[in-house]
């Protein structure tokens, strides 16, 4: 089942790369009693994550923070050490976003935002989709139709939402 706005979001372990390699995160960490915004992708290093998904939300970044959000989390299907290559080599990690792994699809399948596309060697991975949660509830959720697609999922679009 996919998630929706009312929503609480599951617990689900993620990674991150740490000083000394890959450190083990609980969303539900990052989510309690803190308004967080989260926006998954196909994967990195592909076309319109990189050239439209993420850097939208590094332009707004600065306005979301404004509005109160405490921290922007990226998440794709891909292990921690191209998540941090890929933050690092976007800009994002020094615009300060937050790169998370969900390596084996864990937290991805619990919202129901998987699909495959074997054709182009995409399996288990994540629908396009931001959202803003608060304390762990889904307050806006932005789904793309298609994975090739960056209108309503980006930094702008949420931000229009929020008002």
């Amino acid at each position: 089942m996919t998630i929706t706005t009312g929503d609480t979001l599951p617990d689900a372990s993620v990674l991150t790369m740490g000083a000394d390699g890959p450190q083990s995160v609980a969303m539900a960490d990052k989510l309690k009693g803190r308004t967080v915004v989260i926006f998954g992708l196909p994967g990195a290093y592909t076309g319109t994550c990189t050239t439209a998904h993420v850097p939208s939300f590094i332009r707004t970044l600065p306005q979301l923070k404004a509005k109160g959000v405490d921290e922007v989390i990226c998440i794709s299907v891909n292990d921690p050490f191209v998540m941090k290559a890929w933050g690092d080599a976007t800009g994002a990690i020094d615009a300060g976003i937050t790169m998370l792994a969900d390596a084996e699809a864990t937290f991805t399948k619990a919202i129901g935002m998987e699909f495959s596309a074997p054709p182009v060697g995409f399996v288990n991975r994540s629908k396009r989709y931001a959202m803003l949660v608060k304390d762990g509830v889904v307050t806006i959720l932005n789904e793309e139709p298609g994975p090739g697609q960056c209108d309503i999922s980006g930094g702008e679009s949420l931000l229009d939402a929020m008002g």
